[in-house]
């Protein structure tokens, strides 16, 4: 049995391209809405790898399918009415991204990456080794790598460019970008 093919980088004629990230390219369907096509790129630590995993980009439009339909009553989503049909009307383009690409409205983003943490790992680790706190939250001393943190906690980040690195930000922080009050929802919808 032939394993499918991994997408690196999607190329449709048929659509302009707005933007290609680390994992998803972006591209403008109208002036409401684009479509998100999520390929087989890895990123790690902000860094693209350069060997795809072929399917990758259909699991991951898979579970974040899931996640959008269990959490639109709790907060609204990006997610738009208008189907990929019409969204995509080249069918060898639609062939291309078919399980992959979700057609969402033109929002403006929120510059702060929302992260709930139950287990001190990754850059959480390396904050509470330096300074024993994780975005200002004091943690207990004594905690080891990747153990279960007493409570989940809120540990927002900057959304870093592409060739840059997120950065780890106090609530504070977050308020300063948001302000109060969507600050306070962003993180209380999160937890």
């Amino acid at each position: 049995m032939n394993a499918p093919a991994a997408l690196f980088e999607s190329t449709l004629s048929s659509l302009k391209l707005r933007y290609r990230g680390k994992v998803r390219d972006v591209y403008d369907i109208d002036e409401r809405h684009m479509l998100i096509v999520t390929t087989d790129r890895i990123s790690a630590f902000d860094v693209v790898l350069p060997d795809p995993i072929p399917g990758k980009g259909r699991v991951l439009t898979a579970v974040s399918n899931f996640w959008f339909a269990r959490t639109g009553r709790i907060i609204p989503n990006h997610l738009a009415a208008l189907s990929l049909e019409q969204a995509v009307p080249n069918d060898a383009d639609r062939a291309q991204v078919a399980g992959r690409a979700i057609v969402v409205k033109k929002l403006k983003a929120l510059p702060v990456e929302a992260i709930v943490r139950g287990y001190l790992i990754g850059s959480g680790w390396k904050d509470y080794q330096k300074t024993g706190a994780v975005c200002g939250i004091g943690l207990p001393q004594g905690l080891r790598l990747a153990e279960k943190l007493p409570a989940a906690i809120y540990t927002p980040s900057t959304k870093a460019e592409q060739g840059s690195h997120d950065e780890n930000i106090t609530f504070a922080k977050t308020v300063e970008l948001l302000g109060e009050e969507l600050a306070a929802t962003v993180r209380d919808v999160s937890l």
